[in-house]
């Protein structure tokens, strides 16, 4: 994870933010950041509009500067989640925004599902799931929506495209932690 102290984190909503209204048109503000927000890092941006998931779109290998990856996964969660569509000018008023920075992910060697289950920590683990080019992650907040590991992951298998039951040795599984930074005051507040 980038070595940023709480007040440096809490700059990333904001950065997010002004990304997403520079880009509807509604403002061109820049901020200057500290120079450990130029370090690589990894990041996902997380969009709710009045308590609903909005688009949540994130990296998990660090390839760019920590900042970089806040600006590109907010355009990315506002205007490119598949699951949604693009965020309009009149949401965004309404919508809160989170930043989760991705400590490094490690291998959890496993020996069958039971043991996956026994070995995650639910509520502190993100979690990646490998298998044959499908590939699925959860970010430690969903074991909120999701808090038996059973069940949390049966839903990581579904997101990567994997029958719910299915298990097999070559599945591949990494843990990673997060510091997540949410808006101190949502604007609609």
């Amino acid at each position: 994870m980038t070595d940023i102290v709480e007040t440096e984190g809490q700059l990333l909503p904001g950065l997010a933010r002004a990304t997403i209204a520079a880009a509807l048109g509604l403002s061109a503000a820049k901020q200057t950041l500290p120079a450990v927000l130029q370090q690589k890092g990894t990041s996902f941006v997380t969009l709710h509009l009045l308590g609903q998931l909005r688009g949540c779109i994130g990296s998990l290998v660090a390839r760019r500067p920590l900042a970089e990856d806040v600006r590109d996964n907010a355009l990315a969660a506002a205007f490119h989640d598949f699951r949604f569509p693009p965020l309009t000018a009149p949401e965004f008023g309404d919508i809160d925004i989170s930043v989760s920075v991705l400590g490094a992910a490690e291998s959890l060697p496993v020996d069958s599902e039971a043991d996956a289950v026994q070995q995650l920590i639910p509520g502190l683990d993100g979690v990646i799931l490998d298998f044959q080019g499908r590939r699925g992650t959860f970010l430690p907040q969903v074991w909120q929506q999701l808090p038996n590991a059973g069940e949390f992951l049966t839903q990581l298998k579904r997101k990567a495209g994997l029958p719910p039951d299915f298990w097999h040795p070559d599945i591949r599984l990494s843990r990673y932690r997060v510091q997540e930074y949410a808006e101190a005051i949502p604007p609609h507040g």
